[in-house]
């Protein structure tokens, strides 16, 4: 199962057995007054540099997420798309819950984009899955619907289903889809991260699709966040997520780690690579 997301410059392949593509989460305005101010200015050079940054630590993919109040959010996502296609050089993921918002984005991108994302409402599901397919883009899928985020792993499953078949009718190929697990805090439900687990593995299991993960939700409103998010972070990898969205230069020595332990880099080529990186930074 293969999921292929690319820029003009550059494709990136996610799948089993090949090492954890990175999707950076940095560019998203909820509680970062600098970026929020920027974006509001459309100072994009400053956002740039936000860029540049998680692609020099090791994003493979950029999410891109303006969502925030005192904004026309479709003409700014548009805005953002276009100037980070070049920053970047590595993919983007059109990240909103506006779908005019997606699909002014999506007019504006070169190569193939990720959604970011679709859920298992009526109404996303009639909004966002008909634009993935007319788009050619690859589609986030999030286990919730009418009824909230269920805290139980088959019910999860079940509306994961639903977004694949539902895909799946419209001519949409299950590599397109990527199911995000939903990670949610530890603090307020220590079963939390149980849960969650059990649902990339039932998932895995029975869909076979590619699995991201917004791993910092985990340890929200704890101390010593990284220590934390990174433990699950490992986990995660090896219960099968392979494209987790994350605040890479915090998390890709235990990605590269992980990776390593379970053979999916060659030669410690990329372990390496990511220790002579941190050591020219310090």
């Amino acid at each position: 199962m293969e999921t292929k997301i690319s820029s003009l410059a550059k494709e990136i392949i996610i799948g089993d057995g090949r090492p954890t593509v990175l999707i950076g989460e940095r560019i998203n305005p909820t509680g970062k007054k600098k970026l929020s101010a920027a974006l509001k200015a459309r100072d994009f050079e400053y956002v740039s540099k936000e860029v540049r940054a998680q692609v020099q630590a090791g994003a493979d993919i950029i999410d891109v997420n303006v969502g925030m109040t005192g904004v026309d959010e479709v003409v700014l996502l548009t805005q953002a798309v276009q100037a980070l296609m070049e920053t970047a050089g590595v993919p983007l993921c059109i990240d909103s819950k506006n779908p005019n918002a997606i699909q002014a984005a999506l007019d504006v991108y070169q190569g193939k984009p990720l959604i970011n994302s679709v859920n298992g409402e009526e109404r996303s599901l009639k909004e966002i899955l008909p634009m993935a397919k007319e788009y050619g883009a690859a589609v986030i899928g999030l286990p919730t619907d009418e009824s909230g985020i269920p805290n139980d792993p088959n019910r999860r499953l079940e509306i994961a289903g639903k977004i694949v078949e539902q895909a799946e009718v419209l001519g949409i190929h299950s590599e397109d889809i990527i199911i995000d697990c939903l990670a949610m805090a530890v603090g307020a439900d220590s079963k939390a991260g149980l849960v969650t687990i059990q649902t990339i593995q039932k998932v895995k299991a029975e869909l076979g699709v590619n699995i991201t993960l917004g791993a910092s939700n985990i340890s929200f409103g704890l101390p010593n966040r990284n220590l934390l998010n990174s433990a699950f972070l490992a986990i995660a990898i090896v219960t099968g997520v392979n494209c987790p969205i994350v605040d890479v230069a915090k998390v890709r020595p235990i990605v590269v780690s992980a990776d390593l332990i379970m053979g999916h880099d060659e030669y410690a080529t990329r372990y390496i690579q990511a220790y002579r990186q941190a050591q020219d930074l310090s």
